[in-house]
This record gives structure tokens, C-alpha cells and sequence, in this order.
């Protein structure tokens, strides 16, 4: 029987589903995340136990046609959590039990990084994300014990933080992602309370969407849409303004991390199971 072609959308725009995409050497590994580099190399984060798995590679490069071009970062990170890459060509990694963000560059040599290594609550205590603004400024989820957000210059000095445990405007239970937009807006997926807030670049609350259950990753585009994943499973993509433009339901149980190509496609890293997908845009 023929492979069926699974075609899904989000308001106007149709992509067809291919999954899965890209291949790489066995790994102990599961996938995390996926970011994209300006080239449009896509690098694979991959998760693994320390205390117990191999050093085998952490994120895998892909190129734009998913061809393996090869893997890095078993000495460098212990537990993967999320990954961006930046406009410089950098790759931002979290490592989220070693309370530390590894800056590196796209061959996985250390540049630099955020936090002190293994010390919680210098400042992190489990950051999730992180996402590099066009302004420069960092922004860095604190989301499994400290449910804050912290900003930093784009030279890594730590600007402010804000956020508290609770439910209310401006405080989180679980900011498991972040992304920022191009107008200053900086959203937080706080999975715990099944939505997305929105702030201005110093950290105000602007107001929240509430239509999730349980988000998980976000992705913007250069218009200025959100793309956020969730485990209902759903895909769903907002406007500037919050305005819901489509939804679709692209994996099997959920995406824990996404994001998008020169091209228009949109990539989806799949945990269970582990395997990268691809919405090739039509």
C-alpha cells in the first residue's frame, strides 16, 4: 500500500506532512528541539540521561535537505533541553540541570555562556529556552524551579529578571519557551497555566492567549505570527494581534520544540516518537 500524503493547514497555507526528515547515526539520544541558521542548516538537539547515557553527540547538523553533515557537543552539555540558533551564526544551548546556557558556534566549539556551571541559582535553577531578540538582547526561560524570565545584553550581562510563582498576569508556573518578536514583544509559554504571555522587551505584561492545553514550543515568523505547539496534539498559529489564523494537528502526540526555514517549511521536533517532521510548505 502507498504511503498516503498526510496534507494539513494553518488558515490559507497547506503543507504536506513528511516525517520523518533528516537521518543521523544511532544516538542514545531522543529529539528536544530543532533550530535553523541563516544558511539553512538545521541543527537537531538531542536529550540524554548524563548520569547514565554515553557522551554521544547532544546536537546533530542537518543540511537544508536533511543529509547528515555531522554531530557535536557530548563533552559540552550534559542534560538538552532547547537550542536557538542566532543571527551571527551562533548556537545558544541550554543545558538545563547544569543551570547554564552554552554559547557555541555552528561546529560546537564553546564561545561563552550564561550562568555559572552546575550552581543553581546563579541565576538559573532549570532554565528551559532561550531566544536571541533583534535588538540583541537574550531572553532566557527560568522555567522548572524558578519560573522567571532573565535578560541579558547582547555582550551576556545580565540586564533584569521578572516573574514569580503564581497564576496571575506576570507570574508563571512553568515558562517552558520563549521567543520575541521583531516589534519588541516578548512571549513566554507558561505550560502550567495552558497559556501565552505577552510582554514588552523590558518586561511588562501586555496580556495573555488562553486557547492551549498544556503548550509546549513556539516559533515566530517574520510577519510577526506565532506558531505554538501543544499536547491536545495541535499545532496553532496566532497574529500580531492574537488573532487565531488556523490550527492543525501535524504529529502523532506532540512537538517539543519548532522551527521554520527560509524556505517557508516548518520543522517539528518530536519526542514520542523520537523523530524530526517536516510541513513543507505548498
Amino acid at each position: 500500500m502507498p504511503t498516503p500524503d498526510l496534507i494539513v493547514a494553518l488558515g490559507d497555507t497547506h503543507y504536506r506532512v513528511e516525517r520523518p526528515f533528516g537521518s543521523w547515526p544511532q544516538n542514545t539520544g531522543f529529539v528536544t528541539d530543532v533550530t535553523v541558521d541563516s544558511r539553512g542548516h538545521v541543527f537537531v538537539m538531542l536529550r540524554h540521561d548524563p548520569l547514565v547515557h554515553p557522551n554521544d553527540p547532544r546536537v546533530i547538523e542537518l543540511a537544508p535537505d536533511g543529509t547528515y553533515l555531522g554531530g557535536w557537543g557530548g563533552d559540552l552539555i550534559a542534560d538538552s533541553h532547547m537550542l536557538t540558533a542566532d543571527a551571527a551564526g551562533r548556537i545558544l544551548c541550554v543545558d538545563r540541570d547544569m543551570h547554564e546556557i552554552i554559547i557555541c558556534s555552528a561546529k560546537g566549539e564553546r564561545i561563552s555562556g550564561l550562568g555559572q556551571r552546575g550552581q543553581p541559582l546563579a541565576p538559573f535553577n532549570h532554565p528551559t529556552d532561550i531566544h536571541v531578540s533583534a535588538w540583541g538582547e537574550i531572553y532566557v526561560a527560568d522555567g522548572y524551579a524558578a519560573s522567571r524570565v532573565h535578560r541579558f545584553s547582547a555582550y551576556g550581562v545580565h540586564i533584569q529578571s521578572w516573574g514569580e510563582h503564581g497564576d496571575g498576569d506576570g507570574q508563571f508556573g512553568w515558562p517552558h519557551a520563549i521567543w520575541t518578536h521583531t516589534d519588541g514583544r516578548v512571549l513566554v509559554v507558561d505550560r502550567t497555566h495552558d497559556r501565552v504571555q505577552i510582554f514588552d522587551r523590558n518586561g511588562n505584561h501586555l496580556g495573555n492567549w488562553t486557547h492551549f492545553r498544556d503548550p509546549v514550543a513556539i516559533w515566530g515568523d517574520e510577519d510577526g505570527n506565532s506558531y505554538v505547539t501543544d499536547t491536545q496534539p495541535t499545532l496553532q498559529k496566532i497574529g500580531p494581534r492574537g488573532e487565531k489564523l488556523g490550527r492543525c494537528r501535524p504529529f502523532l502526540n506532540g512537538a517539543h520544540g519548532i522551527f521554520g526555514t527560509p524556505e517557508g517549511d516548518i520543522l517539528l521536533a518530536e519526542s514520542s516518537p523520537s523523530r524530526l517532521t517536516r510541513l513543507r510548505r505548498l
